[in-house]
């Protein structure tokens, strides 16, 4: 009888130490193999998951404005002052729904190479109005004039065909018109040729941003989806130094096994220069786990807070010697129209850059650009972009329009929200297939070791208890 005992308690402790073991080596074995079932999913070929949802995303796309329409526009031309701004959106459009475009694999398949149509339709339900809303917003042509011609002489003139025109500093003009283009009435007196038509976004819809060539990880999955060439070459030429090289993904996607201590590098040619994120924050979207990626202030710094950003200083006088931080001029990459990129509102940017204006509130979250990264798989399944699209306006003697100003305005035209979130069925297929296998494994491993060592532990108990009360 006793010897029976003492031989259920041994089995049951091999039973549990079994099991445990069997946890235990589930473990590493289970994540190879997840992990190879990853490796072999997010590669950008023909079959695999990431491949389909590369060519034409399977989440919808919008592009939010805020337009910033000017409340004193008389007073400013005639007395110089402050600016009142207010912001009235946003104004919906539905982008990136087109398929990527001649694609094309190298003959090892270890890049690819695409185009990425643009396109954009107006979205009446999730607008305040309609594209036929107008605005008072800054004259492009007569303040990009002003900067391309700085010579008296030729400002003479220019002057004059502004007053033929009626054009002024501020101008009145639709949607429509103010983001995809209108014919400026200035620039159509202008007696050689330049071009006549103007807008913030002209020209976007039947236009395609590339051709782009990316890694499609085969024989490296570190550089999956990691952009190799962009029209070409490897470079800019917008910027000095190492701020000129194009880094990283487009932020649709990052190679997989992403950790919170990476930092994510991707490229946007909205901006013309290659940015990074760092982890914000955990988040469950949808029941799936994921990353929340921000972008710093430290992106946008001056260089005397962060000295990486030297490059981007590429004039000395509006930024006060590189000592201005939170907007970037990228005339270059705008045929040298005074553009300037900032975040909405002038959120981390100098106080100074915004004390000319009224009406401006910049707050974290409705004006900081993110990414939420499923972390196994490196997808970006929710994402939001927001940018401000400034123009500058410098005082001009010899144009009647500019001569009344006191200072250098960095004028703010709009602001978008650029987000996308993965739709309720693929968000149902992402768990089935990625997430839910993952966590099911997880499980079954904890179970199994925490079984394992319960049983290991309660029988050999049980058995040195029986022995010691036999051996009294």
């Amino acid at each position: 009888m006793g010897c029976d005992r003492n031989c259920g308690l041994i089995a049951g402790a091999v039973i549990g130490a079994v099991l445990a073991v069997f946890g235990g080596i589930l473990m590493p074995v289970g994540d190879m193999l997840i992990e190879k079932k990853i490796k072999k999913e997010v590669v950008l070929e023909e079959g695999t998951i990431a491949f389909k949802n590369w060519v034409k995303t399977g989440t919808e796309v919008y592009r939010q404005f805020w337009i910033f329409d000017v409340q004193n526009p008389q007073e400013v031309t005639v007395n110089g002052g402050k600016i009142k701004l207010k912001q009235r959106g946003p104004y919906t459009y539905r982008v990136r729904y087109l398929a990527k475009e001649n694609i094309t694999h190298d003959f090892e398949n270890l890049t690819v190479s695409f185009v990425q149509p643009n396109g954009a339709i107006f979205e009446p339900s999730l607008s305040v109005g309609t594209e036929n809303d107008t605005f008072t917003v800054l004259n492009l042509a007569v303040a990009a004039a002003a900067q391309l011609y700085e010579n008296p002489f030729v400002q003479v003139i220019l002057n004059s065909l502004i007053k033929k025109s009626k054009s002024s500093m501020f101008q009145t003009r639709t949607l429509k018109e103010l983001l995809w283009g209108y014919k400026d009435p200035f620039l159509s007196l202008v007696p050689y040729p330049v071009p006549t038509t103007v807008g913030v976004f002209y020209p976007y819809n039947n236009t395609a941003d590339g051709v782009y060539q990316v890694f499609t990880g085969k024989d490296n999955i570190s550089k999956v989806a990691i952009i190799d060439t962009y029209k070409g070459s490897k470079n800019l030429s917008y910027w000095s130094s190492y701020c000129d090289m194009i880094n990283g993904t487009d932020a649709a996607s990052f190679p997989p096994f992403v950790e919170k201590t990476r930092v994510l590098q991707f490229f946007s040619s909205d901006i013309c220069r290659s940015v990074y994120a760092v982890f914000g924050a955990d988040i469950n979207l949808k029941g799936i786990p994921v990353y929340r990626f921000v972008l710093p202030p430290k992106a946008f710094a001056s260089p005397l807070q962060n000295p990486d950003n030297h490059c981007f200083c590429t004039e000395q006088i509006i930024s006060k010697n590189c000592t201005l931080y939170g907007v970037l001029n990228i005339a270059k990459c705008k045929e040298g129209r005074p553009v300037y990129i900032s975040l909405p509102h002038f959120l981390h940017a100098s106080p100074e850059i915004g004390e000319h204006f009224e009406g401006l509130n910049p707050n974290e979250e409705e004006h900081s650009t993110y990414l939420d990264v499923e972390p196994i798989t490196g997808f970006t399944l929710r994402f939001a972009k927001r940018l401000q699209v400034n123009m500058l306006v410098k005082p001009a003697k010899k144009i009647e329009a500019l001569k009344k100003l006191k200072q250098n305005y960095i004028v703010p035209i709009l602001w978008l929200n650029e987000t996308g979130t993965i739709g309720d069925e693929k968000a149902n297929m992402f768990r089935s297939q990625v997430t839910g296998k993952v966590s099911l494994l997880g499980l079954i491993e904890m179970i199994l070791l925490s079984v394992g060592v319960v049983m290991f532990v309660a029988f050999m108990i049980s058995y040195c208890a029986c022995r010691s009360k036999r051996e009294k």
